[in-house]
């Protein structure tokens, strides 16, 4: 009887030591125990400035804008080189070219700015030379418009000036400021203001446009 209670006591103890042990081992691995070796000071995390886009230097030197429909871009270049890139909404119809009046469609081709309007009722406008000398052939073609119409769109295009804004194939197509969220236009380009403000500023009449899909 004496041996059997010795042999449980014994058992008891060595279960108790053994607890201890494991608790004391967990005990560093949850940061319980003591630290071991030096402390390492906590550093605070400073968040990294924001860059802030840099002012355009003004004048541009040979400036043309070049938009990508597809991509709803607008490529503002200097010197040949891009100096600014804006996000844009076009027409309600976006990816056709633009084929006659309100059809809502962004037309596609090579035009110029023919006028400035700082008084638009879209914050800032810049007017397109559509109708080009190619929609003029294409209308004429397609019995759209007359012979007398398609002869003064070649020359106003011919001699930089304004073409015909009022025959089957439409007209009034700006860029134009109030945002750039959605597709949204009657065939115009639309910025958000902030942007159509550095831009309306950058570029002057007679600035080349590019239009593509």
């Amino acid at each position: 009887m004496y041996r059997h209670m010795v042999s449980l006591r014994a058992v008891q103890f060595f279960v108790i030591l053994l607890f201890c042990s494991v608790n004391f081992a967990c005990g560093h691995t949850a940061g319980v125990g003591p630290i071991i070796g030096p402390r390492v000071p906590i550093r605070e995390v400073v968040p990294l400035p924001v860059n802030e886009p840099q002012a355009l230097h003004l004048a541009l030197k040979d400036p043309r804008i070049i938009v990508t429909k597809s991509e709803r871009r607008l490529d503002l270049y200097s010197a040949g080189a891009i100096v600014r890139r804006y996000k844009i909404g076009l027409g309600l119809s976006p990816v056709e070219d633009k084929i006659r009046q309100g059809d809502r469609r962004t037309p596609e081709g090579e035009f110029y700015i023919f006028t400035r309007n700082d008084k638009s009722a879209f914050y800032l406008s810049l007017g397109l030379s559509y109708p080009n000398i190619e929609d003029a052939e294409r209308g004429l073609r397609d019995k759209m418009i007359t012979r007398r119409q398609h002869d003064a769109i070649v020359r106003a295009i011919k001699s930089r000036t304004t073409a015909p804004q009022n025959t089957a194939l439409g007209g009034d197509i700006y860029i134009h400021g109030n945002g750039a969220s959605s597709d949204w236009t009657w065939g115009c380009v639309a910025l958000e203001n902030a942007d159509m403000k550095e831009l309306f500023d950058a570029v002057s009449v007679g600035t080349p446009v590019t239009i593509k899909h």
